[in-house]
């Protein structure tokens, strides 16, 4: 079975992350030496969703974190038993399947309780009175099966057993006394024996050892509406066996119940285990159905979720228990950071203007060509991180990319780029808290952490209004997340140019890192559009100096 890798970009997803985590999935697909599967790890925004909505490409699932929950642990993955079957049909499916334990559901397939072989066990050891198959509402069926009975005839009127078991090991005249209404009897090949049963109007007649029956003996148990059956067991064994068939329900564990869901954490998993003592737990999907059972010795597991990272390779900007992943590869066009590896991965990092242009060449360079559809965004994410290459990230590499992948994708890259632009950029509707989570990444800068939003907009001017909302709520997110400071970008793609907004310490030094005075937390500079190279290297320098001082 191969194994599961994820392919992620980073947080607050952009295009180009989106994109190429979509393709490479593709791409090592069709390789087939892995399963992967393309993953988000936020809501994408409105460009990327035009992008996928443009070529019909379905949006990766949202994953939230790397860290191990129940499904990715080899619990054991046994069907639940309805609650009427025998003990000894429970023990014998544990021994089959080697388990301790059983869940147990009702008709409707509800989880009703947990049955153990320790229950079982303890079931055997406990002295019950003589009436427990009728107290435990055992069925015929059970008891045919837990004998190896053959039946004789069956009684369709007595569907309960409500009185004692009793068996015949004497003279007839000597139990005549004890044998009451409704009584369940074993007994040997002795006709008398039986006649006198069948005329004390029991409601089970147990013949053992094989015997013959007489026919007058099963006439009259047919007149008499007693049901009869025959076992190979001798009468000894028949009378130890039958207690075996009264149904789990009688000794399941069916209060206060602890379980577990497929998509639980196995750290919350351990917490809630320290603090109980059940030796199994069921776990059920999402639809409450119960899919398995897992033990504290499922928990003992050296697994972890496989990963590859594309457009970022900076443990902020990344998924959540990223240290408890293995990361097989790294693809990207960013500085390189602080993902630290337990051990040497496939790492690509070339100064492009987007991961996009990576990735497809990865399938150029290996002789593979990217389905239609797959081009097409590849194309789309070229074109949304160069800025259809306005960006003074944008290299002759991703020109080169550009032109391959329009031929395959049947794409007019400006008309295209147009439309992007115009769906990617609208304003109309957002809030401030959506223009600020849009495009957001978090930079360690000297030991300081630094927010920096960007939003591309053709209509800078739509933002006046809601200036002060967003200077309110850019400092409520940097006094929760302690950042030194805040930074908002708002591009105009076709003016190429930008303004920068500022909040938190150093505003002063920001604004000298672009010889640039701020006004009302803002300046506006004109050819700035790259995040990555033009706004994050002078306020680096800026800081670093400051730091030296």
């Amino acid at each position: 079975m191969k194994d599961t890798v994820y392919i992620t970009g980073h947080k607050s997803p952009d295009s180009d992350s989106i994109c190429s985590a979509i393709a490479y999935s593709e791409y090592k697909n069709i390789i087939g030496d892995i399963r992967a599967v393309p993953v988000r790890l936020g809501n994408i925004n409105k460009e990327t969703e035009f992008i996928l909505d443009y070529f019909n490409v379905k949006t990766p699932a949202l994953l939230e974190t790397l860290k191990l929950n129940v499904e990715d642990l080899n619990f054991d993955k046994i069907s639940p038993v309805i609650s009427d079957i025998s003990l000894r049909m429970a023990l014998e499916l544990m021994k089959r399947n080697n388990l301790n334990s059983l869940a147990v559901i009702d008709r409707n397939e509800e989880l009703l309780g947990i049955v153990t072989i320790s229950d079982i066990i303890q079931s055997y050891i406990d002295v019950w009175d003589n009436s427990i198959i009728g107290k435990s509402n055992t069925s015929i069926d059970n008891i045919i099966d837990t004998l190896s009975a053959t039946p004789i005839f069956i009684s369709k009127n007595r569907n309960k057993f409500t009185g004692k078991i009793l068996v015949l090991a004497m003279k007839p005249e000597s139990v005549e006394e004890s044998i009451e209404e409704n009584d369940i009897i074993i007994c040997g090949n002795r006709k008398d024996s039986q006649s006198l049963c069948l005329d004390k109007d029991i409601s089970l007649l147990v013949i053992t050892g094989n015997a013959e029956v007489d026919k007058e003996i099963i006439e009259k148990a047919e007149k008499n509406n007693i049901s009869l059956i025959i076992t190979p067991h001798d009468t000894f064994t028949a009378s130890r066996l039958i207690t075996q068939s009264i149904p789990i329900d009688y000794v399941a564990t069916k209060e206060n119940l602890s379980l577990f869901y497929l998509d639980d954490l196995v750290d919350d998993v351990k917490i809630k285990m320290s603090q109980t003592r059940y030796r199994s737990y069921p776990v059920v999907d999402h639809n409450k159905k119960v899919v398995g059972l897992i033990s504290r010795y499922h928990l003992i597991s050296s697994m972890k979720k496989k990963v590859i990272l594309v457009d970022h390779n900076e443990r902020s900007q990344s998924i959540d228990g990223l240290e408890e992943s293995e990361i097989l590869e790294i693809i990207d066009h960013h500085r390189v950071a602080d993902v630290f590896t337990g051990g040497p991965i496939y790492f690509r990092n070339e100064p492009v203007g987007s991961t996009a242009t990576i990735i497809a060449s990865i399938y150029f360079e290996n002789g593979r060509r990217p389905s239609k559809k797959i081009a097409g965004i590849l194309a789309a994410a070229i074109i949304s991180d160069t800025l259809l290459f306005r960006s003074p990230t944008s290299t002759k590499t991703d020109k080169i990319m550009l032109k391959r992948l329009e031929k395959i994708a049947d794409l007019n890259s400006e008309e295209f780029a147009m439309e992007m632009f115009k769906k990617g950029t609208s304003l109309k509707g957002k809030t401030p808290k959506e223009l600020l989570k849009e495009d957001f990444k978090e930079f360690t800068i000297n030991e300081e952490k630094i927010g920096i939003a960007q939003v591309y907009t053709m209509n800078r001017e739509s933002l006046k209004d809601i200036k002060d909302e967003l200077l309110k709520l850019m400092e409520e997110k940097r006094k929760n997340k302690a950042y030194a400071t805040f930074i908002l970008v708002l591009t105009d793609i076709f003016k190429e140019a930008s303004e920068i907004i500022v909040v938190g310490e150093n505003i002063e030094l920001i604004g000298q890192a672009f010889e640039k005075e701020v006004v009302d937390n803002s300046f506006y500079i004109k050819g700035v559009l790259s995040r990555k190279k033009q706004i994050v290297p002078p306020i680096t320098t800026a800081l670093t100096k400051e730091g030296e001082l």
